[in-house]
């Protein structure tokens, strides 16, 4: 298939996908989303799902990236190893189909004790810096289920630590005890602000998760704040992380809006320059330079 006609990316998550149809200039003529995340695909039904992409959006190459990529996926692309660029995932592409469909491969880092993956989000990171979104030397932080923190060195993805917020505060707000508390939308005010400052200042995370719930029980706290105080909690408690020995300067924040926003109040509480940056653009931007450097 000619991939300089056109082609679909799909950012193939673990829940949903999300497919883009981007023409022979590079311009986003089409789009599509639903869940047939990966873990609602059966084995051996990939290709199936593969062609109602198609079926959608027109007979043309598909770029896959994110968790079609893993154990759980369609087929297992090896992680290549940071620090990776452009050129290293594009000759890292696994082609399930000659020609015809490929799949993004993540990277790790692996250090000593230290190891890390990711899986989507290297395209979104690459496609930022070659957009022009983010400096060659720059710190990201990429909020999400499992929240990036990531040195850009040199344009190419360096050192970069999960951690696991998001997911962590869906567990509690669905499954803990802390869930009828945690049901309200979360907003940037002073409850937010409040267990930003304790998270950053305290390593008591576990702790101050059941004083939400005793706060509220004993009357010395609101119960319609305690989704956003548990939010900015564990936020602060990741920025805690994400910060350890790095030096002042701007951090970039990557992602959805209502995640970049969420990080970005949290980190002028520090007085941490935060630039926000949609992570959707980023993604068309990293899949565009993926295939232009297929060759």
């Amino acid at each position: 298939m000619n991939w300089k006609e056109g082609f679909i990316a799909v950012d193939w998550g673990t829940t949903n996908r999300r497919a883009y149809l981007i023409d022979g200039a590079g311009e986003l003529v089409g789009e599509m989303e639903d869940e047939s995340g990966v873990l609602a695909v059966a084995p051996g039904e990939f290709p199936a799902a593969v062609e109602t992409l198609r079926t959608k959006l027109g007979d043309k190459p598909l770029l896959l990236a994110g968790m079609v990529g893993s154990n759980r996926g369609w087929a297992e692309a090896p992680y290549v190893p940071a620090p990776a660029g452009l050129a290293d995932i594009a000759a890292g592409l696994c082609w399930v189909e000659p020609d015809r469909t490929a799949i993004v491969p993540g990277v790790s880092w692996d250090r000593d004790a230290m190891a890390d993956v990711m899986r989507g989000e290297e395209v979104q990171l690459l496609g930022a810096h070659a957009a022009g979104l983010v400096a060659p030397d720059a710190l990201v932080c990429h909020p999400g289920t499992h929240n990036k923190w990531v040195r850009l060195e040199g344009g190419r993805i360096g050192p970069f630590r999960t951690v696991m917020t998001g997911e962590l505060f869906n567990l509690l707000r669905e499954h803990s005890i802390l869930a009828d508390l945690l049901a309200a939308p979360v907003t940037t005010g002073a409850a937010f602000e409040a267990g930003v400052r304790h998270g950053l200042a305290n390593d008591d995370l576990t702790a101050e998760l059941f004083s939400v719930r005793a706060r509220c029980l004993l009357g010395k706290a609101d119960p319609a704040d305690a989704a956003s105080y548990a939010s900015g909690l564990l936020i602060g408690s990741d920025i805690r992380v994400g910060l350890r020995s790095v030096p002042p300067g701007e951090v970039a924040v990557l992602g959805r809006p209502e995640l970049t926003r969420l990080f970005a109040a949290a980190l002028a509480v520090v007085g941490r320059e935060a630039r926000e940056i949609d992570g959707e653009q980023a993604f068309l931007a990293g899949a565009r330079r993926i295939v232009e450097a297929m060759g």
